[in-house]
């Protein structure tokens, strides 16, 4: 469970650090590049140990699994309430699928 909340609050990071400046496109990139790193490397603390923690509970590819899923439940609420656009059809079906995939990654065949 830490695992998770750690990835979870990693995730928030790295979304506002890659997206957020989205926002303010009147910003010149040079600031923007600097703060999108100082906001990752809040994402770096929290994802680092989260990975170690996590490993030997989970396996490499069912933690980047995990993390992938994360992030894309992370971007969506992101995507709707700050960014304000809409999730379609297509982006969700586009997302289920990826959810199939952790069906077959941690599937015991």
């Amino acid at each position: 469970m830490k695992t998770i909340v750690l990835l979870l609050m990693s995730n928030v990071f790295m979304t506002f650090a890659w997206y957020g400046h989205l926002k303010f496109k009147n910003t010149m990139l040079w600031k923007v590049i600097l703060i999108s790193w100082g906001i990752a490397f809040f994402e770096y603390c929290l994802q680092v140990p989260a990975n170690r923690i996590g490993h030997g509970t989970f396996s490499a590819a069912q933690l980047k699994t995990i993390q992938e899923v994360i992030t894309l439940v992370v971007f969506c609420a992101f995507s709707v309430f700050y960014l304000k656009e809409g999730l379609k059809w297509n982006v969700l079906a586009g997302f289920a699928c990826m959810v199939l995939a952790v069906f077959f990654i941690f599937k015991k065949w």
